[in-house]
């Protein structure tokens, strides 16, 4: 079942090799102490070293550690661990999805894994041994959206297991053929063995044997990496190289660029540009190369990141397609189209990681002029006016309202202005051709 022989092998007694293991393994768990908090730092990684288990618990995610050999029935989801019987929270039921916030969605969508203590060699015997660590997590929950495997699944799977090198194998829960094929690039550059595939309804399993496992995986924030929160010393910069190595990319940043390449992302169902001819040829008039990037065009990512990657400005609405900033160059500009409604949502799932990530941030806000809503519900509705107030009415309100409902006629005079800023912010200046 496994690509590569050999690798790591955890062994109970402290050898060097051991501490040295253990020591990376610790990195993955962040015990929640402070500079105020030495003595229960200290503790924690002791228990961690004496019991070979730990956990560490945040509002978005739940992440366990074995450091000790354990066993995992593929048909149940349940690691048999061997770590201390009578030590706190060794029995856990843990769902490897970040967003467990979302206990509706935990409960339905994503596979729970149960973490069970004592003697291992009690359970069934294997049928499969392995001699790396095991990272479980779920490729379920909304991971069928862009914005959310990337969000969820493929930042959290780079932030806890890019310091193995490789040297680990993934169990995946909620397994989708399609999630694999859309991934394969990144999970193969993350671990050089073969992904063992857990299928919801499981319809038969196996006991597989690991040195160690990962249970979940960490979580900073919307499309963001956080350099000071555990694991530390990762930053977006480092999970952008990452994908350029992933993708074979070759440009870091814009400078060998020549002419400025403008990409639009072009929706056809909501949050859609209704005169996008005109705004296209304003764009060429200001000197842009443009390209217009249809739906289906992104649902590969291979020729996304192609065409990304020697991208100056990146321009969307609001949407999950503007996740695709993760493969811009250093200094790339994104223009996000915020429609109304859509100001809080717009900000901090893209504008701020965009910043976190190198580029460069500008947004374009929709007057009510420009949105279609004005001629649904007229210029004096609550809807125009007062969107917080659709929104103390429950998320999927505002959600039916702002994101299905909504599509701009952009005031292109307006719109014009915005590219400006952007080709300024690139060091060049707007072409003198009229439009």
């Amino acid at each position: 079942m496994e690509k590569a022989p050999g690798s790591l092998v955890l062994r109970v007694r402290a050898t060097p090799f051991f501490c040295m293991l253990l020591l990376c393994l610790l990195y993955t768990v962040d015990f929640g102490f402070n500079e105020t908090r030495l003595s229960d730092q200290w503790e924690n990684q002791t228990q961690l070293e004496a019991t070979g288990f730990a956990c560490d618990s945040k509002i978005r995610t739940d992440v366990c550690v074995s450091t000790r050999p354990v066993r995992i029935d593929t048909l149940t989801m349940k690691l048999y661990a061997s770590f201390s019987q009578g030590m706190p929270q060794a029995s856990r039921t843990i769902h490897p999805y970040a967003m467990k916030d979302d206990r509706s969605l935990m409960n339905t969508s994503v596979t729970a894994v149960q973490i069970l203590p004592g003697n291992i060699t009690l359970s069934s015997p294997c049928q499969y041994t392995h001699n790396v660590t095991a990272v479980i997590f779920s490729s379920g929950g909304y991971a069928r959206n862009i914005f959310h495997e990337f969000n969820e699944v493929i930042i959290p799977l780079f932030l806890t297991s890019r310091h193995f090198q490789s040297r680990l194998q993934f169990i995946v829960t909620d397994f989708r053929d399609e999630f694999f094929a859309k991934y394969k690039k990144i999970l193969s550059h993350l671990s050089s063995y073969e992904v063992i595939k857990v299928f919801t309804p499981a319809l038969n399993g196996s006991m597989h044997c690991f040195p160690g496992a990962v249970v979940g995986l960490h979580y900073h924030d919307h499309l963001a990496i956080s350099n000071t929160t555990v694991p530390k010393g990762y930053s977006m910069l480092d999970f952008k190289q990452f994908l350029r190595e992933s993708y074979n990319l070759k440009k870091q940043d814009l400078s060998q660029m020549e002419k400025p390449v403008l990409v639009l992302i072009s929706r056809t169902k909501s949050r859609m540009f209704l005169n996008e001819d005109e705004v296209l040829t304003m764009m060429r008039a200001l000197g842009f190369t443009v390209v217009v990037a249809k739906r289906k065009t992104l649902t590969h990512l291979d020729k996304v990141a192609e065409m990304l990657n020697p991208c100056s400005v990146l321009v969307g609405a609001h949407g999950a397609g503007l996740t695709n900033e993760v493969f811009l160059s250093e200094g790339a500009v994104v223009v996000q189209v915020v429609g109304l409604g859509l100001d809080w949502a717009s900000e901090n799932y893209f504008g701020v990681p965009a910043r976190g990530m190198g580029l460069n941030y500008v947004d374009y806000k929709i007057e009510a002029e420009e949105s279609s809503l004005i001629s649904l519900y007229g210029r004096d509705h609550p809807v125009i006016v007062d969107p917080a107030s659709l929104y103390l009415q429950g998320y999927d309100v505002g959600r039916a309202v702002y994101l299905k409902r909504q599509n701009f006629n952009i005031d292109v005079v307006r719109f014009r202005e915005t590219l400006v800023k952007a080709l300024g912010l690139l060091g060049r200046s707007a072409a003198e051709t009229p439009f």
